[in-house]
């Protein structure tokens, strides 16, 4: 995205924050590549004939960003952080809506380092995932946010950073303990 496109988006967004209506509808052109793109992180490795499609992720992400009341956001990385935490709360839901163990039953390890893909072979991976970051979330709030913004969202160290306001040393120091304490608590505490 281009920085004068990037200040169009932050501008609009901060717009649509403060009620405008119109606002929201010439953001939704303006950022519908960049969902898709990070929609695709998420279904890029998915069967072909799976259910839910990229598009129908996007689509689904979007009318939640809507629905938020009084949305604040600081800037465009901001509302792709929200976003990227709507589509895995939709995919979270669509693991447990096709009936899989609570954590995770026979799944595979799942690792930090890879983009969450949502399959029959996956799903349980990715219901044990947001029940140990529920956990995480409980323990220490913002490595838990730090691993949506990373993992999830794909953002970098530095945009991680922006969005919520500490630096990029702090950054790693949580990523690197969060994914440890992650790891251990998906291998059941071992």
């Amino acid at each position: 995205m281009t920085s004068s496109l990037s200040h169009e988006v932050s501008r609009l967004l901060a717009a649509w924050g403060a009620g405008d209506e119109e606002a929201r509808d010439q953001l939704m052109p303006l950022v519908y590549d960049e969902l898709h793109r990070l929609a695709h992180r998420y279904m890029n490795r998915e069967r072909p004939d799976h259910t839910l499609q990229t598009s129908a992720l996007v689509h689904e992400a979007f009318l939640k960003l809507v629905d938020q009341r009084n949305a604040r956001w600081q800037n465009r990385t901001h509302f792709f952080a929200i976003a990227a935490q709507s589509m895995r709360r939709i995919l979270v839901d669509y693991a447990r809506s096709r009936g899989y163990m609570k954590r995770g039953g026979d799944a595979r390890r799942v690792e930090l380092e890879e983009p969450m893909i949502v399959s029959q072979e996956r799903a349980g991976e990715i219901i044990a995932l947001d029940d140990a970051l529920k956990g995480l979330a409980e323990f220490d709030a913002r490595k838990s946010q730090i691993v949506e913004l990373r993992f999830f969202a794909g953002l970098s160290i530095d945009e991680t950073a922006d969005v919520l306001n500490v630096s990029p040393g702090t950054v790693m120091r949580d990523w690197t303990l969060a994914k440890a304490w992650l790891k251990k608590e998906m291998a059941g505490g071992k």
